[in-house]
C-alpha cells in the first residue's frame, strides 16, 4: 500500500486541476498515495475542431497507457467518454458532479441578451453553436479551439478579438475562475452535453482491489443522471461532438427520488430544434435515456444528425412525456 497509485491525467491546467482533485480525494478517503502522470492524447496535439477529431481523441492515449499498464488509473471529462465501454476497462467513480450548465463570458459584462446584433461570440462546441443560431439573436458564432486561458484572452486579454465565448461552468469552477462569469446559462436557453462537469475515474476491470478502493469517491446521484444523459447519446448513435444536448436532474417525488431529463438534438444552423422530458426512477436511469432518445428519433432527430431535411428558420418542436 505504501506504492503510491499512478494517475494518467491530460496535461492542460483543466485537466491537471481536475486530477489532483481526485488524488487529493483518493489520499484523504483511503490514505493512498497518489501521483501524477502526464499523457499526452490525439486532441491536444491537434488545432483541428473537435468535431473533425472523431470520438475519443482527448481519452484513447490514457486508456492505452491503462491497458499498458503504465498508469493505475485515469481521469476523463465524462463528456469526452465514447458511449461505448473500453474493453477491459471500468469506471470505478463517478465524483460528485459540479454545476453542469455553460457559462457566457463577455465584454462589459454582458448577459446573451445583451449582446447587440452581430456580436462575435467564440466556442468550440456544436452543440452550443447550435443552440446559439436557435435562440434567433442575430450573433456571430465562430468555432474556437485551445484551453480555458486561451479561450477566455480572446475575450478579456490585450488582443481581445471576440465579444464574448461560451464554455462550461465546470471548468471555470474547477481552475477557479468563476469570477470571469458574466451569465451563467439558464438549461432552458443552453442545454448542455451529456455527462457536462462530472468526471469518469477509469482503471482495469480485473484491478479488483482497486475498483473497490476507487468505489468510496463515487456519487450515486451524478452516476445515476450521467448514465440517463448517456444512454440518450448512445440510442441516438451520435458521438460526444454531435449537436445533441441532455441534462438530468434528481429531485425528491412523492414516491422516492427521481430524474429529471430533458435532451434535445438541434439542427447547425438553429433552424430545428426538437426537444423532449422525461422522468422516471433513478434505478430506471438508462432506460429513461434510451426511451427519450427513441421518442426524439420519432419526431425527426435522425435526420438532423444526418445533416438532412431542416424545416426552415424558427421551426421548433417541443415536447414532454412522464
Amino acid at each position: 500500500m505504501s506504492t503510491p497509485l499512478r494517475l494518467g491525467t491530460r496535461g492542460s491546467a483543466l485537466a491537471m486541476a481536475q486530477s489532483g482533485h481526485v488524488a487529493a480525494a483518493i489520499t484523504a478517503a483511503t490514505g493512498r498515495a497518489v501521483e501524477l502522470v502526464e499523457v499526452v492524447t490525439a486532441g491536444d496535439r491537434s488545432s483541428a475542431p473537435v468535431q473533425r477529431l472523431g470520438v475519443g481523441v482527448f481519452v484513447s492515449a490514457l486508456r492505452d497507457a491503462l491497458t499498458a499498464g503504465t498508469i493505475d488509473l485515469a481521469v476523463h471529462s465524462y463528456k469526452d467518454l465514447p458511449t461505448a465501454g473500453a474493453s477491459g476497462l471500468h469506471v470505478a467513480a463517478v465524483p460528485p458532479r459540479q454545476d453542469p450548465r455553460d457559462a457566457l463570458v463577455a465584454t462589459g459584462g454582458r448577459t446573451l441578451a445583451e449582446l447587440p446584433p452581430g456580436a462575435v461570440v467564440g466556442t468550440g462546441a456544436l452543440r452550443r453553436i447550435a443552440q446559439v443560431h436557435a435562440l434567433g439573436l442575430h450573433l456571430e458564432v465562430t468555432p474556437i479551439r485551445g484551453n480555458v486561458d486561451s479561450r477566455l484572452a480572446r475575450v478579456l486579454g490585450p488582443d481581445a478579438d471576440l465579444d464574448a465565448v461560451v464554455v462550461a461552468r465546470a471548468g471555470l469552477a474547477r481552475l477557479g475562475r468563476t469570477d470571469v462569469i458574466t451569465e451563467t446559462l439558464d438549461p432552458m436557453l443552453m442545454l448542455p452535453a451529456p455527462a457536462q462537469g462530472a468526471l469518469a475515474v477509469e482503471c482495469r476491470a480485473d484491478d479488483s482491489d482497486l475498483v473497490e478502493l476507487l468505489a468510496v469517491l463515487d456519487h450515486a446521484p451524478s452516476r445515476a443522471a450521467v448514465v440517463a444523459e448517456r444512454a440518450l447519446l448512445a440510442t441516438l448513435e451520435a458521438g460526444c461532438s454531435a449537436p445533441v444536448a441532455a441534462y438530468a436532474e434528481l429531485a425528491e417525488g412523492d414516491a422516492g427520488d427521481e430524474i429529471y431529463l430533458r435532451g434535445a438534438v438541434i439542427s447547425p444552423d438553429g433552424s430545428r430544434d426538437i426537444r423532449l422530458s422525461r422522468t422516471g426512477t433513478p434505478a430506471d436511469a438508462a432506460e429513461i435515456g434510451k426511451a427519450l432518445a427513441a421518442e426524439l428519433l420519432e419526431l425527426g432527430a435522425d435526420s438532423i444528425l444526418g445533416h438532412e431535411g431542416s424545416t426552415g428558420p424558427g421551426t421548433q418542436q417541443f415536447g414532454s412525456t412522464e
